[in-house]
This record gives structure tokens, C-alpha cells and sequence, in this order.
């Protein structure tokens, strides 16, 4: 006989998406996040009526945690013991959470990170707190369900006294939702829910002047009162939580930075690490040594600074690099009405009260049934002592205990109930003293009655009475706020001596992209040997800086990049320096053309560009004060066929000077060309013609009169003065700067403004290269095509000229 086939043919996403479909509910439902109404996650809430039900409370014996972890998976949780255990442990650190309602003898880790014990070592109970959580669980105020082998019931949720979702917070991870609640001051919490009672329609603002904002278990600072409120009205915000530090002075004029209260969820250990080895590193300057004297007396990190160490800058230092400053995102997410939703401040304290309003009515309703029966019992008994003689004839004359009863109900006309406690009754009641009490507690009864039953008939009687527990939890469990909270989130600073250590060093850059720093020491003992380079290339900058400095480098491409000087590599005077490219990333075909030191970005200097298709462009230095130093930036916006041939830095009291290769020049004054953003284009400088372009742009100071010297490709080389020329314009075509000849027409390779000492170097086609003292010759007419320096039909056509680099020390007259 063939069996059938025990499979189905489904198809592969509906499978897929059916059985993610039910996980995904499973663990937003049942395991990652709380319950709107008491906070409590379903294994948390498993583990506390675990311990309620064996008798495991703050008024009894510490019991083994491996005990109450069995109970937990043998009758609720069937999951693994190690998930549960760390849940439970969660519940008793006083690191994690505010009002610990687990107390647990033994290690149950550190703030540290350090793993707690196994559970065969710890013992625990629930803490008095969490009683409030538990208490009239037994006065069927909330609902209970089946456990997962129908073995017994749990409770759906807890009739959670006070407000645990916000005081103790929670967070989690669940398929498409996650949560994060900070805890909350209890008393804080407690006012606002009473608040919230009062007054239905109350604000965010009003609730946040009782609710402040968040209350870390470690204390620390939190700033930005902005992202509080946006958190409490969207369920979504953004708050700084810092840690709380000291500066004290101490011996030999130095100071240290003490800390005792770090951010939460911040592994110290971690954190102490991650200092320390910035000192090492020497990221930071100015740590002797870091410290951690924590010890059974309370929490305490010390950071010893260096003699005259700059404590505010390390201190903003450490904030900005490491956890002593961390960033807390609110994500108030919780379960309501099974279903997962981001709620509000309002929403989760509405949440609360309407399950209070439920737990204290079906409390109300179930004392009241109770006093009722009592009282039904208690009017039966007295009336069974005012006729006792009478009772007893009759009970002894009855067969057993249920004939005694019916002739009880029968003759005296009594119920069932009062029967029942008349049969049971003991002799020693029988005496004068206890109708008194009878009576009494007949009185009592009638009051309680009258008091549940107006609880229960007015909504305002309601609310008093859990507005009463609330007061009283807040009274029993107050506690002092630990986290301080400022308005303003702190911008912070710091100068670049705190990081860097300083010192004068010389930097070089060549124009095949070679860079580096070298130390003064290691110039001096060159004794005068030039640097090392390769061959055909040549130095563009040779400056004296700090290591704090900062050096701009703009490449043909339109790009630049910002060097910090630290982070330039450390290479000795007679060694090559390192290619820019290692250091930041380059294009094909692109070089260095000019580099400019920055100490600082200050007002109203400007950067001036020169193209090749004659554009000019002005804009502030300062919007080139970028924050990555990783890649290069746009400098200009160029046209496909455009280079930049120059940069130069001007304070705006400086003039301009292009030539172009067929030998015009045009003079102007800076403020020619207006000011524009980082990325634009520039305007025209200077009027081409087809074939034309520019060789180069100078920029020197309006009221010096510089000698202008022109190289071009047949090797000749003429000197003028700047009185050859007029004063013009932008965008004008120029004057006229050599004679055209028709055949082999002179045209300009190079073209400087040329002061005392400058020397200039040219390249010819065979690869040699050559040099000149432009002060040598004699000044030349603007019509001229001056003197003849090299024979170009033995060494080629000038094919490259350069200006010989000066050993610069550019801040000692503080020209930036």
C-alpha cells in the first residue's frame, strides 16, 4: 500500500513570509518590548510573579536564583535559563535601573561590564518595591491566561501600583520596532500622573515642570531641554548625557580632573580604557595619568594632567572623543492594546491611568464582595447569639453537621452561609465579649461597604483613592533626583594645542605632489644640502609652521585639501616626502600648484584663482576651513577643458596681474572681481582670443611696484616695469607685452612679478634645466621681445618655468 506523501508543494516566499509574519509578531508581542501598562516585558513580568507566588519577598529569606529561574521556565518561560537569569539579573543592578526590584546577594556584575556569578551562587528576592507592582494581584484585578502547558495561569500584566515604564524605562530590539525609555524620578512621575488626573487636557510644557526629564540610575548631566519636550510630545528625541566632572587643584601647580558619575548604559572599564589610550596615542596632550579608585565607597575616575595643561580644553577633549559625553535617543515604543506604537509623554501617562482606574475598580469590586459575605456572616452570628439557647437544643437533637444545618435554616430562617458559620462556630465565641466585637466589626463592615460602593458610583471617589496609593508610594519610596538637567547643550571647544603637541617644524611641497614635515633639527644638520626630490620636479613651497597649523593645498583640478600639520607625515631633510595621494585621494593627471599656510581663518581674507580659459575667481578664506581632512573638496567649479594656473591669498588690498601666452597682460585692482561662495565659478578675467590662454596670474600689494618678468618658448626673457603699463579693468583684453613677429612668433611660458634675490628656472624639451636671475637684465620696452638666454635650437623650446621657492617663516609678521 503507498503511503501518501506527508508534504505540501508551497511556494517558497508564501512560506517565508508566513512563518516571519508570526516570529515578528512573537517577539514585538511577547519578549522585546513592555507592556504600556506596568512596564514590564513578558519575561520580567514572569520572573516577578514567580517570586511572589513562592513566597520569595522582601519579608522573607533570600532564596537561590537557580531556584526561582527553574520556576520561571518550568511553569512560564520555556526558553533557556541563561536569558531568563540575565533578565532577572538586569532587574536587581542598580546601575541599569532606578528603583531596583530585585535584591540579589552575591556578584551580580558591574558597571564594569564584568559578568555576574552563575545563578547556582546568587541568591535574590524581590525588592520592596516591587511589591507595589504585585500587591492585590490575589483581588482578581487584572486578568490571568493560560501557561503555556495549560498547567496553571499567569496574570496578563501586573496591577503595578506605580508608573514602572517611565521610572524604571526599558529597552529592546524587536523585528521592524525597537524602544528606548530612560528611566524617570519616581516622585517626579508620580506628580505628573497626578497632574495628568487633575487635568486630562494637560500640556507637554506643564507636565514638564513636576516631570523634568530623565533620572539616570548613574546621575550625570543631561543637556538640551528642546530634545526633552520634542521626545515627550513625538515619542522621539535626542538628548546629551554627560558625565559629571570636577577640575581640583593639586600639588606643584597641577590640576586633575575628577569624575564620579559617568552616562548611562556606559561601560566604565571601557571608558577608562579609551582614555588612557589617547594619552598613550597622544591624541590628547597634557594626561600624566588616568586612574580608576573606584572602590566600595562610591564611584571615582581621576585624569592627572600635566604641569600647565590646559584642564577645560582636555576636559571638551574627552566629552568629544570618548563616553564620558554620549548622545541618548528617546524611542518611546511600547505595547498597547497589543499592538506596538510610539507614544507620547501624555499617552503613556494616560496608558497608566486608564489601567489604574481598571486594577482599583475590580480591587473595589472584590473587597466589596467580600465585606458584603462577611457581613452577611457576621449579622447571622449575631443574631445566632441572641437566640443561642434555643440553637443548641436543636443542634444537639440534629443526626450530623448537615441535618444541624438544615434545621438551623429551616427553624430560624438563616441562609446557607450563616448556617455554615454557625455549625463551625467555637464555644469561646459564645461569651459577652464577642457579640461586642461582632457587633463592632458589624459597624466597621457597614462603613467599608459604604465607602467601596461610593468608589465605585463616583468616578471623582475613584480617582482620589488612586491618587491616595500614589501619594503614599511616593512617600514610602521617595528618592532625590541624581541626573542634573541643563537647558542648553553645550558647544564644545577646544584649541589644537590640547591635542597636538607644539612645535616648529619645516614643511615642504613639491610640484609632483610630494609632501612632508621635517623637523628643524634635522634642516640644521643638512648643513645646507638641498632636499631631496626627483628629478623634473620642484619645490612650490618650503615654510616654517607649527605643528598646530593648518596647510591648504589646490591642485589643477579645481580641488583642495586641508592638511593639519601634525598629520603630515614626519620625514627627515634628505628623504623624499610622501606622495599626497597616501594621504588623501587624487585624480588622474592632477598636481599640487600652489600650497598656502593657515594659522587661522580670519575675516576678510580672500583667496583669488586664476584659470587657464582666463576666469577669476574671489571668495572668503574662511569657507574653506573644512571639517574632513580625508578627501578633497571642490575648490571651483571648472569647465571640462580648465585648469586653475594659481591661488593666492590677499587681505583685499591687493592687485592683479594675468598674462596670456600671446603676450598680453592686464592690470587690475581686486575689488574688480566681486566675492562669491566656495563652489562657484568666478567670472572673466581677462578677454582670449581662440588658441589664447592664460599662463599665469600674480597678485602683489597695490602700492608696491614690482618688476614684471616674461620667459618665452624660443628662450627669450625680458624684465619691465609696472609703469609700462596702464591700470585697467576686469575682462579687458590687455596690452601688448612682445613684438609679433610673423614667423616664429614669441609666446609667453612664463610670466612672474619678481622681487630683490628671486631666481627663476625654466625647462627645455631635451630635459635640462636651467637657470636665471631675472635683476641681471636690463629693463626692456613693452614692444621689445627681449634678450636671448638659451639657444633653443641646441637645448629645444622652453617647455616649463618655474620661480625658485624661498625659505618662508609666514606668521612672523602675522600677515594672515
Amino acid at each position: 500500500m503507498v503511503q501518501p506523501e506527508k508534504y505540501l508543494d508551497l511556494p517558497l516566499e508564501e512560506v517565508i513570509g508566513d512563518r516571519f509574519g508570526r516570529y515578528s509578531k512573537y517577539i514585538i508581542q511577547d519578549r522585546a518590548l513592555p507592556d504600556a501598562r506596568d512596564g514590564l516585558k513578558p519575561v520580567q513580568r514572569r520572573i516577578l510573579y514567580a517570586m511572589h507566588e513562592e513566597k520569595n519577598t522582601h519579608d522573607n529569606h533570600f532564596r537561590k536564583s537557580a531556584k526561582t529561574v527553574g520556576t520561571v521556565i518550568g511553569n512560564y518561560h520555556p526558553h533557556g535559563d541563561s536569558s531568563v537569569y540575565e533578565a532577572m539579573v538586569r532587574m536587581s543592578q542598580d546601575w541599569k535601573i532606578r528603583n531596583s526590584l530585585i535584591e540579589m546577594h552575591g556578584n551580580n556584575g558591574s558597571i564594569d561590564g564584568d559578568p555576574p556569578a552563575a545563578m547556582r551562587y546568587t541568591e535574590a528576592r524581590l525588592a520592596t518595591v516591587a511589591s507595589e507592582l504585585l500587591r492585590d494581584i490575589d483581588k482578581e484585578t487584572v486578568d490571568f491566561f493560560p501557561n503555556f502547558d495549560e498547567t496553571t495561569e499567569e496574570p496578563v500584566v501586573l496591577p503595578a501600583k506605580f508608573p514602572n515604564l517611565l521610572v524604571n524605562g526599558s529597552t529592546g530590539i524587536s523585528s521592524g520596532y525597537a524602544t528606548d525609555i530612560p528611566p524617570h524620578n519616581l516622585d517626579e512621575v508620580i506628580d505628573g500622573v497626578i497632574m495628568k488626573m487633575d487635568n486630562p487636557s494637560v500640556t507637554v510644557d506643564e507636565l514638564m515642570t513636576v516631570i523634568k526629564g530623565p533620572d539616570f540610575p548613574t546621575g550625570g548631566i543631561i543637556q538640551g531641554v528642546a530634545g526633552i519636550k520634542k521626545a515627550y510630545e513625538t515619542g522621539r528625541g535626542k538628548v546629551i548625557n554627560r558625565s559629571s566632572a570636577r577640575v581640583e587643584d593639586v600639588r606643584g601647580n597641577r590640576q586633575q580632573i575628577v569624575i564620579n558619575e559617568v552616562p548611562y548604559e556606559v561601560n566604565k572599564a571601557n571608558m577608562v580604557k579609551k582614555i588612557d589610550e589617547l594619552r598613550i596615542d597622544r591624541k590628547v596632550e597634557g594626561i600624566a595619568e588616568v586612574r580608576d579608585e573606584t572602590d566600595r565607597t562610591g564611584l571615582q575616575i581621576v585624569i592627572e594632567l600635566k604641569k600647565d595643561a590646559n584642564s577645560e580644553g582636555v576636559l571638551n577633549y574627552l566629552y568629544k572623543n570618548t563616553d564620558l559625553q554620549v548622545t541618548y535617543n528617546f524611542n518611546l515604543v511600547a505595547i498597547q492594546d497589543k499592538k506596538p506604537k510610539l507614544l507620547s509623554l501624555p499617552q503613556i501617562l494616560d496608558a497608566y491611568i486608564v489601567h489604574q482606574k481598571d486594577v482599583v475598580t475590580r480591587q473595589t469590586k472584590f473587597d466589596l464582595s467580600k465585606a458584603k459575605k462577611r457581613s452577611h456572616i457576621v449579622e447571622g452570628l449575631m443574631k445566632a447569639i441572641s437566640i443561642l439557647d434555643e440553637l443548641i437544643v436543636t443542634i444537639r437533637e440534629s443526626r450530623d453537621k448537615q441535618d444541624a444545618k438544615k434545621r438551623i435554616i429551616t427553624k430560624y430562617d438563616f441562609t446557607e452561609e450563616q448556617a455554615e458559620a454557625i455549625v463551625m462556630l467555637q464555644l469561646y465565641r459564645l461569651t459577652n465579649t464577642d457579640i461586642t466585637s461582632l457587633e463592632k466589626e458589624s459597624e466597621e463592615l457597614k462603613k467599608q461597604i459604604a465607602e467601596l460602593e461610593t468608589i465605585l458610583a463616583s468616578e471623582k471617589k475613584l480617582h482620589q483613592t488612586i491618587k491616595k496609593e500614589l501619594k503614599q508610594i511616593k512617600k514610602t519610596f521617595s528618592d532625590a533626583r541624581r541626573t542634573k538637567i541643563e537647558d542648553k547643550i553645550e558647544e564644545l571647544t577646544f584649541n589644537i594645542e590640547v591635542t597636538v603637541a607644539s612645535e616648529d617644524v619645516l614643511v615642504s611641497t613639491t610640484k609632483d605632489g610630494y609632501i612632508k614635515r621635517t623637523s628643524l633639527r634635522s634642516y640644521s644638520a643638512s648643513n645646507g644640502e638641498d632636499m631631496a626630490i626627483k628629478d623634473e620636479d620642484y619645490l612650490i613651497k618650503l615654510v616654517e609652521l607649527n605643528t598646530t597649523d593648518k596647510i591648504l593645498l589646490f591642485t589643477n583640478k579645481g580641488k583642495y585639501m586641508l592638511l593639519p600639520v601634525h598629520e603630515l607625515p614626519d620625514i627627515r631633510w634628505k628623504d623624499i616626502g610622501q606622495h599626497i595621494s597616501n594621504i588623501v585621494s587624487t585624480g588622474k593627471d592632477e598636481r599640487i600648484i600652489q600650497a598656502i599656510p593657515i594659522r587661522e581663518f580670519k575675516e576678510n581674507n580672500n583667496l583669488i584663482f586664476f584659470t587657464k580659459n582666463g576666469m577669476i575667481k574671489r571668495s572668503e578664506l574662511k569657507l574653506y576651513d573644512a571639517q574632513r581632512y580625508s578627501k578633497s573638496l571642490i575648490a571651483l567649479n571648472l569647465k571640462t577643458d580648465d585648469e586653475v594656473v594659481n591661488v593666492y591669498q590677499t587681505n583685499g588690498n591687493s592687485d592683479v596681474f594675468l598674462a596670456s601666452n600671446r603676450g598680453f597682460g592686464l592690470w587690475y585692482h581686486e575689488s574688480e572681481v566681486s566675492i562669491v561662495g566656495q563652489r562657484a565659478a568666478g567670472v572673466k578675467a581677462i578677454q582670449l582670443k581662440e588658441d589664447e590662454y592664460v599662463v599665469n596670474g600674480q597678485v602683489f600689494d597695490d602700492l608696491a611696484q614690482p618688476s614684471l618678468v616674461v620667459l618665452t618658448q624660443r628662450g627669450a626673457c625680458k624684465r619691465m616695469k609696472m609703469k609700462e603699463f596702464e591700470k585697467a579693468t576686469r575682462a579687458k583684453r590687455g596690452t601688448i607685452m612682445l613684438r609679433e613677429l610673423k614667423n616664429k612668433p614669441h609666446r609667453i611660458k612664463g610670466f612672474f612679478v619678481i622681487n630683490d634675490n628671486d631666481t627663476l628656472y625654466f625647462q627645455t624639451n631635451n630635459g635640462k634645466t636651467h637657470r636665471i636671475f631675472p635683476l641681471e637684465l636690463s629693463f626692456s620696452e613693452r614692444s621689445s621681445n627681449g634678450s636671448f638666454i638659451i639657444d633653443t635650437d641646441s637645448h629645444g623650446d622652453v617647455s616649463e618655468v618655474w620661480k625658485d621657492v624661498s625659505y618662508e617663516k609666514p606668521f612672523d609678521d602675522d600677515f594672515e
